[in-house]
């Protein structure tokens, strides 16, 4: 099995497209033609895990952090590349899913969001565009006459589908002109007149890995040399994807319930509280990682309790004077969990690769009484 067949699994599981832009996903290091003989699970990639891998036979590392984050002017083992440097000199790929994670369907945040008893979560804030739901609209004028052969072209060519509905368009008649120049082959009027003609115009949708397909239909069907259209973008409002996840819990639970279900689900051991700790919780938000910059969403939507990894010092002061309670579990530690789901994904359509989860992985804080 190639590097570029386990990208396509995992990429069923974080697509890509929904990370953030400034994020730094997909194949970080290595060839998409190498073999793979094990793949290792990490959150973070360290001089330890790349140690690991080595020691374990691993040649691919599914990261959730990427191992390059800034552009790298060094690549030696005594820089900040020195961890990239080991990676290519031990002939180890690495891909790394990040924020595509957070934002998918059942991903971290949903993992989170069920940890806490969230019903119906929905994404908080940092709106992504959906490669599933990527919806244009057509616009074509096309002379009266020859509007039904233009329609069926791109109609079977795979415009026109809402839901359970074929076929679907909209029609506005109204009069075209247009003055045919030198060259031109013109299919009404003639070289050199202006040209008034009955024209129709034609509205469909079409998914966007059909839109060259229903170009090329409607060109051929269409009677004029130059067809006028328009291929227009639509953006769906009601099915968003972003980071976080927030909604009602389905009754009022103590905060404490909450914590315990936290603890057992994500190995956390310590938290850093910021509000009341002994109140009922009913309506709760969640986002792994640093997520401090929607606290301000998750204030004006009159939330009870926020979870997640860290925030800052006048993030935590806002939530606290808006009497939002936030648990902050540590940056990698409100992460780590979703490894294990990821691991078992991953095997169903990987049966020949051995998959494992680091165990040099760690969160770089370590708690203790001063």
């Amino acid at each position: 099995m190639k590097v570029r067949d386990v990208i396509t699994q995992i990429e069923r599981i974080a697509p890509p497209a929904l990370a953030q832009q400034w994020d730094n996903t997909g194949l970080l290091v290595g060839d998409s033609g190498s073999a793979v003989k094990k793949i290792l699970l990490t959150i973070d990639i360290t001089h330890e895990v790349v140690k690991e891998a080595r020691q374990t036979g691993c040649n691919f590392i599914l990261s959730y952090h990427p191992v390059i984050w800034d552009g790298l002017k060094k690549i030696t083992p005594e820089d900040s590349g020195s961890v990239v440097y080991e990676l290519i000199r031990s002939g180890i790929s690495v891909y790394s899913m990040h924020t595509a994670l957070d934002a998918v369907s059942g991903g971290i945040n949903d993992g989170l969001a069920e940890i806490v008893g969230i019903k119906n979560p929905e994404p908080i804030g940092d709106f992504v565009e959906s490669p599933q739901n990527q919806n244009y609209k057509l616009v074509v004028f096309v002379p009266a006459n020859s509007l039904e052969k233009v329609a069926e072209a791109v109609f079977r060519a795979g415009a026109g589908w809402i839901g359970n509905y074929s076929h679907c368009s909209f029609r506005t008649a109204g009069e075209g002109t247009f003055l045919p120049l030198e060259g031109s082959r013109p299919a009404i009027g003639r070289r050199g007149r202006l040209e008034k003609a009955d024209e129709v115009r034609f509205e469909s949708i079409v998914r966007g890995e059909k839109v060259a397909d229903v170009v090329r239909a409607m060109r051929s069907a269409h009677p004029y040399e130059m067809p006028a259209f328009d291929i227009i973008k639509l953006y769906d409002f009601e099915d968003k994807i972003g980071l976080g996840r927030i909604g009602l819990l389905e009754r009022k639970v103590q905060l404490s319930t909450i914590l315990k279900k936290i603890k057992s689900a994500t190995g956390a051991r310590v938290a850093g509280i910021v509000g009341n700790r002994n109140r009922k919780v009913e309506k709760a938000a969640v986002c792994a990682g640093s997520c401090g910059k929607l606290i301000l969403n998750v204030i004006s939507e009159k939330c009870d309790l926020y979870v997640t990894g860290e925030i800052k010092h006048h993030q935590a002061l806002a939530a606290q004077e808006a009497s939002v309670t936030v648990v902050c579990l540590g940056h990698t530690v409100s992460e780590r969990f979703v490894l294990k789901k990821v691991a078992k994904e991953l095997q169903k359509n990987l049966k020949d690769v051995k998959i494992i989860i680091s165990k040099k992985d760690k969160d770089p804080f370590e708690w203790t009484k001063v």
